[in-house]
């Protein structure tokens, strides 16, 4: 019984680590084949409801994008995902781990995101396939009086 109970808990902490609470609203741009779907069901039972889709139009706390080397121009795809972000939103770039299939460089992220006006707030690695990068707004910068 304890494994299951550690089985668990080892995904809500994955949940934890990506900051995701109770009632967040989240969206999840990139789904495939490939996805970790434990780290999905994870947030999914974190949040309390199910992921939103990309055809979703409500504003969201949370976006998880997972991205490939071969998905397109993700500057752009952050432009556009940026639109339904709340506020203190952030953006969870889940890209695949070096040596894996579509892997990104991590340069490609950073620039991305300084394009984007995002910053790069952190990393962590999600299992042995998925790093995941978090992006937030800039926040101004204060002014001297």
């Amino acid at each position: 019984m304890v494994a299951a109970e550690d089985a668990g808990r080892n995904e809500t902490d994955v949940a934890e680590k990506l900051d995701i609470e109770p009632d967040m609203v989240v969206q999840e741009i990139g789904w495939d084949e490939d996805v970790d779907d434990t780290v999905r069901e994870a947030i999914e039972q974190r949040c309390g409801g199910e992921l939103l889709d990309e055809d979703a139009d409500e504003v969201v706390d949370v976006v998880l994008l997972w991205w490939r080397d071969e998905d397109g121009d993700l500057t752009d795809t952050l432009l556009d995902i940026m639109t339904p972000l709340a506020e203190e939103g952030v953006i969870w770039v889940f890209t695949p781990k070096t040596g894996r299939e579509g892997h990104v460089e991590p340069s490609d992220i950073a620039e991305a995101a300084s394009t984007s006006n995002l910053a790069q707030t952190s990393n962590l690695s999600l299992g042995e396939e998925w790093t995941a990068t978090r992006l937030a707004y800039r926040k101004p910068a204060k002014t001297k009086k």
